[in-house]
């Protein structure tokens, strides 16, 4: 049975967001950049936020484990926050403590809202956007 869905977020340091991108290669799931490309742009030093979404399933894929499918708020080498999407499995995320107040959370779910894409920000840095 799957958990369901959290409406929280959950804060993690570069390291932590390089091993869920990995995770989330090794499982070949859709919503996810490349490690190397988050290795060469994150912030090293920063903190970036997940927010899960929805409940992702793959019908065609049924070994595929159901994932939860995150907005995440990632700091970048310039400063700058950037909208990007990743699927991360329910047991993973759940192991990530929970740090943030609710008024700490309600600000960052507000950033996410007004957060500039991935590709757009690739495409203002004149960067490949990673897909």
């Amino acid at each position: 049975m799957i958990p369901p869905l959290p409406r929280t977020v959950r804060a993690v340091d570069t390291a932590r967001l390089l091993d869920l991108a990995q995770e989330a290669a090794l499982h070949g799931f859709s919503r996810r950049l490349p490690v190397d490309w988050l290795r060469e742009h994150l912030a090293a030093e920063a903190t970036h936020y997940l927010f899960p979404t929805l409940v992702h399933r793959l019908a065609h894929r049924p070994e595929t484990p159901v994932q939860w499918r995150c907005q995440q708020l990632l700091t970048v080498s310039t400063g700058e926050q950037i909208l990007v999407l990743l699927d991360v499995m329910p047991g993973t995320f759940d192991k990530i403590a929970e740090t943030l107040d609710t008024a700490s959370r309600v600000d960052i779910v507000s950033r996410i809202e007004r957060a500039v894409s991935v590709r757009e920000w690739a495409e203002r840095m004149g960067a490949d956007a990673g897909s």
